[in-house]
Formats: C-alpha cells, sequence, structure tokens
C-alpha cells in the first residue's frame, strides 16, 4: 500500500513539533513539509547540518516519514507578473524591494536552492525510514506571465501566448538542469494560475523545456474536475511524469447559478459559488478511477492529502480524509490475471 502523507501547507500557523503528534493521531504514515512556516527552511537545511538531523528525530519521534517538500509560494513568483498580492506569500529576503524582475530571479535562485536542500535532506533520512522506492520531489508552482490573457481579450495571438512559455521555458530549462544534478524532480502541481493549467497546457509547458526530464507533476483532480478537464486521462496521458500525487477534493455545478467557472470574485464557501474544494470523499472527483489508474501507471509514491474545505474543522476533515485514502487505495496485483487459476497447469 502507498503511504499517506498530509501537506502540511495549510498548517503551517502551527510549529512542526505541535503538529506532527496530531498527523500520527489522525492517522497518517508521514508529510509532505511545506517551505514555510517553520516546517522546512530552505537555507536552514543547508548552512546547518543539525537542522536537518532534528527534522529527522522529530519525524521519529511521531512515527512519521517524508518524501518530499513544496516550494509552491515562492515558485509562484518565478514566472508571475508581480504585484502587491506576492510581497503576502514569499519571504521578505525574496520580495527585496520589490522590483518584479529581481523578485523572479530571487525566486528562482530559491527554487534551485530547494532541490539542493531536498537532496541534502533525503540524503541524511535514517534507515529506518528507507521504505519506499520512489524518486523525491520538490513539488511547486511556476506561475505564469500569460495568465491574465486567458480569455484571450483583447484578441490574443498565438505569439503572444508563446512568448509566456518561452518565458517560462528559460526561466525553468536553468532550474531543471539544476535539478538535474542533485538527482531531484520538480513536480508541477498543475492548476489555474499556472503555467500549465489543463492537459493541453501541459503539454506545450513540456515543450517550453524540451521534454526536460526533471520536468513532471504533482497531480491533484481537484484542479481539473471543476474546469471540465479529464482528470483521469490526466494520469495516463503523463503516466511517466506523475512525480507526486495530491489527494484533494471539489465539488462543482453547485451554487444558485449566479457565480460561474472562474468564481465571480466570491470567496471560498460563499453558497452563490459553482465550485469549491471539499473534504476528500465529499466532493465529486472519482477517487476510485485516479487510483485503478495509479495503478495501471505503477505509481508508487505517496498519497499526500491536501486538506481544503472552508466548511469544516481542519482535523475533523484531515482524520475523515486519512481514512477515506487508506480505504480505497489498494495494492497492484502482482500474480497473473485473475482468471489464471483456471489454466490446469497452475492447479
Amino acid at each position: 500500500m502507498r503511504p499517506t502523507t498530509l501537506f502540511t501547507g495549510q498548517w503551517a500557523d502551527l510549529s512542526l513539533a505541535e503538529l506532527l503528534p496530531k498527523i500520527k493521531e489522525m492517522g497518517y504514515d508521514g508529510v509532505e513539509l511545506a517551505c514555510w512556516g517553520d516546517h522546512f527552511d530552505v537555507d536552514k537545511a543547508l548552512n546547518d547540518d543539525s537542522y536537518i538531523i532534528n527534522k529527522w528525530n522529530l519525524l521519529l519521534e511521531n512515527n512519521l516519514n517524508c518524501y518530499s517538500i513544496s516550494n509552491h509560494l515562492v515558485g509562484q513568483a518565478i514566472c508571475d507578473n508581480i504585484d502587491e498580492r506576492h510581497k503576502a506569500i514569499i519571504p521578505d529576503e525574496i520580495w527585496g524591494e520589490g522590483d518584479p524582475e529581481q523578485v523572479r530571479l530571487r525566486a528562482e535562485q530559491h527554487m534551485i536552492k530547494a532541490a539542493q536542500a531536498c537532496r541534502k535532506f533525503m540524503d541524511a533520512k535514517p534507515e529506518s525510514l528507507k521504505n519506499l522506492n520512489h524518486a523525491p520531489s520538490v513539488n511547486g508552482f511556476t506561475g505564469s506571465s500569460i495568465w491574465h490573457a486567458l480569455y484571450s481579450f483583447p484578441p490574443t495571438s498565438q505569439e503572444y501566448l508563446q512568448a509566456g512559455f518561452d518565458d517560462f521555458g528559460t526561466r525553468f530549462t536553468r532550474i531543471l538542469d539544476a535539478f538535474d544534478k542533485v538527482n531531484i524532480n520538480f513536480g508541477l502541481e498543475v492548476h489555474p494560475t499556472e503555467i500549465a493549467f489543463d492537459i493541453v497546457s501541459a503539454e506545450r509547458a513540456i515543450e517550453a523545456v524540451n521534454g526536460h526530464k526533471r520536468f513532471g507533476f504533482n497531480y491533484d483532480p481537484s484542479h481539473f474536475a471543476y474546469q471540465g478537464v479529464d482528470y483521469v486521462k490526466f494520469i495516463r496521458r503523463f503516466s511517466d511524469r506523475i512525480f507526486h500525487v495530491h489527494m484533494k477534493d471539489v465539488w462543482f455545478g453547485h451554487g444558485d447559478g449566479t457565480v460561474g467557472v472562474f468564481g465571480g470574485h466570491t470567496d471560498f464557501a460563499d453558497p452563490r459559488r459553482q465550485w469549491d474544494f471539499r473534504s476528500v470523499g465529499r466532493g465529486d472527483v472519482n477517487f476510485e478511477e485516479i487510483i485503478v489508474a495509479l495503478n495501471d501507471i505503477q505509481y508508487a509514491g505517496p498519497l499526500s492529502v491536501e486538506w481544503e474545505d472552508a466548511r469544516m474543522d481542519r482535523f475533523h476533515g484531515a482524520k475523515e480524509s486519512c481514512a477515506f485514502v487508506k480505504a480505497i487505495d489498494f495494492p497492484t496485483n502482482n500474480n497473473g490475471l485473475f482468471d489464471s487459476a483456471f489454466d490446469t497447469d497452475n492447479q
């Protein structure tokens, strides 16, 4: 069975020392550590050997493992058109004086350091926790210089859009080459506001980095379903690039008909909304089909719950999500087809 982990990004208001016992109590096997709060500090991991040792000791004390880290917030600043909103989500040293190009370049360097820190962290993993043959990844966002052109009005040429993909390709090829040097994968969470937000744009992103082997995906069905994108087809289309998996749910086709897919500038949990994130198992995502597809592509990595549900207590939700994921996951068949026993040679 694949380990069930919890992404700590939505829990960064709690110290890791306070959070980990609660995660274990909720039934999880491990964590996907966010590079914010005090959960995983990239610079400290690179510059202080005791920092990494202490992290693993804390995980061991709580009988938890870790298979990846996530650098979503800084990643958003790499290709974005920078504005005052970014200042709230990235470290002060990356924001600096707020010059957009300097912010992007500092964010790029931080992502490179995240790969180096991830390698150092994973190399220090205690032998007792080396229980999974799965390549580690840094999961995250890319941002996009062309997201604002989504609706293509004023009329938007393919040349204009290609310039955005070229910008992403230039910046991320540098990043991916650095990832390759330390044998770490980058898993983009395909997501509105990123350079890739559906299957076609994901294909175009791969082309933009010339099929770089370190570029793949942190698969998350919740960002596809409400758009009308086939989230199971995504698994099969990019079977060799599914580096990590988020288990997150969403419902759609709800609301009162006044708010559409674009969200109407409403807040999450507004009852008028057509879609909203839900605790895993309470939305409209068909996780049974997802598990079958993951088994078919022989994905052996963790299933990481990214818990988001604005209507529910998060500890209640994360606990029931863990139980749901463990109940719906199942190991692949390695003993031949179910009817092979009918053959007399096998009897």
